[in-house]
């Protein structure tokens, strides 16, 4: 692949590491809400009841902070897991931004009876970190959820007395994404794209890869495991160092 005019080529770990900086600026807003979480649930716990989505109300001051201060961040939250909450048997206390600049509330209909999305432990945003116990990106996908755009969502797992209670979880447009790294990709002199975990692609500057679509072959999950480069056929593959993303580059 040509390079584009007026950009420099950056070596690979140095467009790895740009990526890394970019998403956890993110994860940062995740890892405040993931806190404020834990401590509200600790204080709960030691009063010796169950929380209630009354407590959880509580988050709502610093999750309107982090819209205010992160600028890729579109949506932020704590989302309970089943069960958790005594008032209701599901939860999502997310707060996004509006089409004006204003903050809003997500309001679901998470009942089973009337709504497809009661069931939210399924996708990815949830399932990976409580199923691994890790940070997770998920996606590219269409958040029929909360926006209806092509997203993102960075999740870290949020625990209450060793259990397993929920995952803290920020939102970011794909739009928003690529803006801030497709000039990173195209600045090496080889196609490049961004994968998660499963392969997922989140960027890409190489047509035969385009964000969203599955990439197979490569473990992705063991090469961030892993943390370091490795290859794979032609492909040189880069963990963004402590990100779940890897950069993908033609060999």
């Amino acid at each position: 692949m040509s390079q584009s005019p007026g950009l420099v080529a950056l070596p690979e770990a140095d467009v790895a590491g740009q990526v890394r900086s970019a998403l956890e600026t993110v994860f940062d807003a995740v890892a405040e809400t993931r806190a404020d979480t834990t401590a509200l649930l600790t204080r709960v716990a030691g009063q010796g009841r169950r929380p209630a989505t009354v407590d959880l109300a509580r988050l709502r001051p610093g999750l309107h902070a982090r819209l205010a201060r992160q600028e890729l961040v579109s949506g932020v939250g704590f989302v309970a897991a089943p069960g958790l909450l005594s008032d209701v048997p599901a939860w999502l206390e997310w707060w996004q931004s509006g089409a004006d600049g204003d903050v809003r509330p997500l309001l679901l209909d998470l009942d089973p009876a009337h709504s497809a999305y009661s069931d939210y432990t399924h996708w990815d945003w949830f399932a990976l970190p409580r199923d691994t116990g890790r940070r997770a990106v998920a996606g590219p996908y269409v958040d029929y959820l909360c926006s209806d755009e092509y997203s993102l969502t960075l999740s870290a797992p949020v625990h209450m007395e060793g259990r397993f209670a929920g995952v803290a979880a920020a939102d970011v447009y794909l739009r928003h994404f690529e803006a801030a790294v497709l000039p990173l990709l195209r600045g090496l002199p080889r196609s490049a794209h961004l994968v998660n975990a499963r392969g997922r692609v989140a960027a890409s500057a190489d047509p035969a890869h385009l964000a969203g679509s599955l990439t197979k072959g490569p473990d992705f999950a063991a090469v961030l495991e892993r943390g370091r480069p490795d290859t794979w056929g032609n492909l040189r593959l880069v963990p963004c160092d402590g990100v779940p993303l890897v950069l993908v580059v033609d060999g």
